[in-house]
C-alpha cells in the first residue's frame, strides 16, 4: 500500500462513501471487509451539516452498522472544547441537526463570545452574515468548523463553507481558528482511542488539501480516492502528491 505499515483508517464520509444521495460503489462492501477484519477505522469528515447521531444513522441506512462513536465530524470537535468552558456566548451558523451537538451550552442571537461557522448553504443571507460580523467586531473569536471551498451535490460543485469565513475574515480584518480538516487537531481527535499510531494510520478522502496533504501533516499516510468531487486537473493544480491514487474504497481494501 505504501512504504509504511497501515494498521489503522480514517475515512471521509461525503465523496468516499456516498455522493450527496448516491452511493459511490464498492464502499459498503469495503467497509463491511474492514470490520470482518477488525481493521480499526473511524469516519472522520469535514460535514457540518448534521450531528454525529445523524451521519450514524444515515450510514446504517446504507447497511454499514456503525455506532456514533465511530464518527468523528467538526461539530462535536467544536462542542468538546466549548463545553469545557460552558459558560461561553455562542452565536450557531449552523443547520439544525448539527446543533444537537452543542446541547447543553449558551447559545445567543447578539452579543456572541464565539461565533460557530459551518455549512448553511441558503442560510448564508445578508443578516445572518451581518450579525456575525457585528459580533466579531464585538470581540467575538471566530470557530470555522470548516473552510472547504466547495463539494458536490449530484453532478455540480457548489460552495461550501469555505467562502463564507473568508467573507467574515476579509470583513472583520480578523482571522478564524480552523476546527476541522486540515488541521492537526482535528486528526488527533480523530485518533484519540483507535489504538493505532498515527504513523501506521492512513487517511482516505476526495479533497486533496483537507485530506491528504491535511493527513501528511499530522504524520499520517494521506491516500486519493478518483470519486466524490477529485478533479483531475484540480489536483494536478494544487501540486500536493498523495502516497496512493485510488479508483475508489473497495480498490484501497484489496491492497490490504
Amino acid at each position: 500500500m505504501s512504504e509504511r505499515e497501515i494498521k489503522g483508517l480514517l475515512i471521509d464520509i461525503d465523496g468516499v462513501i456516498y455522493d450527496d444521495e448516491e452511493v459511490i460503489p464498492d464502499s459498503v462492501y469495503a467497509i463491511r471487509w474492514l470490520q470482518q477484519r477488525k481493521i480499526p477505522f473511524r469516519f472522520a469528515t469535514n460535514a457540518t451539516a448534521r450531528s454525529r447521531a445523524s451521519l450514524a444513522r444515515r450510514l446504517r441506512s446504507l447497511g454499514i452498522e456503525v455506532g456514533e462513536d465511530q464518527v468523528i465530524n467538526t461539530p462535536f470537535v467544536a462542542a468538546r472544547e466549548l463545553k469545557s468552558r460552558p459558560t461561553t456566548r455562542c452565536m450557531l451558523l449552523v443547520k439544525e441537526d448539527a446543533r444537537q451537538e452543542f446541547d447543553g451550552l449558551t447559545v445567543v442571537e447578539r452579543d456572541a463570545e464565539v461565533v460557530v461557522v459551518g455549512d448553511l448553504a441558503a442560510g448564508f443571507d445578508y443578516q445572518t452574515l451581518n450579525r456575525a460580523f457585528q459580533a466579531i467586531l464585538g470581540g467575538a473569536e471566530i470557530l470555522a468548523l470548516q473552510k472547504d471551498r466547495y463539494w458536490k451535490v449530484r453532478d455540480e460543485l457548489v460552495l461550501d463553507a469555505g467562502p463564507f469565513v473568508a467573507a467574515l475574515e476579509y470583513a472583520t480584518g480578523r482571522q478564524a481558528r480552523l476546527i476541522g480538516k486540515p488541521s492537526q487537531g482535528f486528526f488527533r481527535t480523530a485518533l484519540d482511542g483507535l489504538g493505532v499510531p498515527p504513523e501506521q494510520v492512513a487517511m482516505v478522502g476526495d479533497d486533496i488539501e483537507n485530506d491528504v496533504r491535511g493527513a501528511q501533516d499530522a504524520g499520517l499516510t494521506g491516500i486519493l480516492v478518483q470519486t466524490g468531487k477529485y478533479r483531475k486537473d484540480l489536483v494536478e493544480r494544487t501540486g500536493i502528491q498523495p502516497d496512493l491514487i485510488v479508483k475508489n474504497l473497495g480498490e484501497l481494501v484489496t491492497r490490504f
